[in-house]
Parts: C-alpha cells; sequence; structure tokens
C-alpha cells in the first residue's frame, strides 16, 4: 500500500517530491500546493509519516502524534527501534513525536483499514470543513498564502480486535485569536453501529482574515479546479 510512496536504505527513510506529491492527491485527496512536486516550499504529507509509523510499528490503543517540522525531499528520517515514544529525526531536528500505549496489533488489515479511513477523512478537511467552520466567526484563511499547519493528531481504541472500523465524524471546533486560530477535528471509530474508539485532529491556522464570500467562492472554484486537474489517474 505505501512502498512507492518512499524509500528506504538501512534505518533510513526518505521521499522524493513526485512520491510526496502522489500520495497527497492519489491517496488522501489532498491538493494543498505546499504538497506540489514543483512547490517552492515543498513539504511531505504529515498523513504519509503517519501512515508509515503505523505500517512499520503497526497499532497501539492509545496513539499521539505531534508534528514539528516540515519534511522535503532533502530530509533523510532515522527509523528507530520501536518504544512507548519515539521521534523520526534527521539527527539534528525532530519532525515527529510519537507515544503510544496499551496493547499494539500488527494485523495487517486493522493498519491498512485505520490508514485508509483516517487519511480519506483527513483529506476532506479542506475546503469543506475548515472553511465554514472559520466562516461562523466571519474569518478565513488568507486566500493567496493559506497556511494550515498539521499540529498534532491522537487516537483511542478500545480494543485491537476488529479489521475494518470505520470513521465517523464529529462537530469541528475552531478557537480564534487574533490573526491565529486552531482547529480541533474530533472523530470516532465505529465497529457496526458500535463505537469503540475516538481520535482529534488538531491544526494550527496563520494569517487570518476577515471573512468575504466572494474571495471565498473563487478560492473553493481555485481548489476544486486543481483538484480536477491535478488528480492522477
Amino acid at each position: 500500500m505505501l512502498s512507492s510512496f518512499y524509500q528506504q536504505s538501512a534505518d533510513t527513510i526518505s521521499f522524493s517530491r513526485e512520491q510526496g506529491s502522489r500520495f497527497a492527491k492519489l491517496i488522501a485527496d489532498d491538493f494543498n500546493p505546499l504538497h506540489d512536486h514543483d512547490a517552492k516550499k515543498f513539504c511531505v504529507p504529515g498523513d504519509l509519516l503517519f501512515s508509515l509509523v503505523l505500517n512499520k510499528y503497526g497499532v497501539s490503543k492509545k496513539m499521539h502524534f505531534t508534528f514539528s517540522g516540515m519534511v522535503d525531499e532533502n530530509v533523510n528520517l532515522t527509523l528507530p527501534e520501536g518504544a512507548n515514544e519515539f521521534d523520526l529525526s534527521d539527527g539534528d531536528k525532530i519532525y515527529l513525536t510519537v507515544k503510544r500505549d496499551g496493547e499494539s496489533s500488527t494485523c495487517q488489515n486493522l493498519t491498512e483499514n485505520l490508514i485508509k479511513n483516517y487519511v480519506e477523512f483527513s483529506g476532506k478537511t479542506f475546503p469543506h470543513v475548515i472553511i465554514p467552520l472559520m466562516g461562523e466567526q466571519e474569518v478565513m484563511i488568507n486566500p493567496s498564502r493559506p497556511m494550515v499547519i498539521y499540529e498534532s493528531m491522537s487516537i483511542d481504541l478500545e480494543r485491537l480486535d476488529i479489521v475494518s472500523p470505520s470513521l465517523e465524524f464529529l462537530e469541528p471546533e475552531f478557537e480564534l485569536k487574533g490573526k491565529r486560530g486552531k482547529i480541533t477535528l474530533p472523530f470516532v471509530f465505529k465497529d457496526g453501529d458500535k463505537v469503540i474508539g475516538t481520535g482529534e485532529k488538531n491544526m494550527l491556522v496563520s494569517g487570518i482574515r476577515t471573512y468575504c464570500q466572494e474571495t471565498v467562492d473563487d478560492l473553493i472554484d481555485f481548489y476544486n479546479q486543481r483538484k480536477r486537474d491535478l488528480k492522477p489517474a
């Protein structure tokens, strides 16, 4: 599922611009310009790092991911031994901190299903969730430089003897502080109709502007056109 989106040499992994861009558009349905292969400030999608951690270390009942740096094509990340807490770093800078607790599972079906469900959920947040959520407080992102940064995410599962959990949105929250804000996107995992886990994704927004419907409409049209033009076959 993930082998074509990174390369590994001994205990390090790296990503080309094409790999990061293709994962964003093909798997995550994410058309953020930061993930374009020719972007001036390219970065690998955080969801690709999350997916690789699950693929390499398995699924734990409790997991927390803190993103602290933007990975580009020049970064070689060291894969440490699995532990309750570990970092993905290049030896000098930490890009992702992972904390795990409770039982773990390396079931491939569970891992791939969890990755697929979460990444699809994550990719739908912009513009479908974020823009209307901010609009409720009469603000919007900077259309010329939309800075929406993946800060952290967490998962808390009641049990691991499941194969195909589904993911369901809950009511999102937006905390506005001047020209910055924090978006919290909560969700639950279900096994059939029963809730068997919770989670949330946290994002930071900067350069916030006063809401303008015409500008928002143009931004959504631009994003949707990019999606039509750039979606891989």
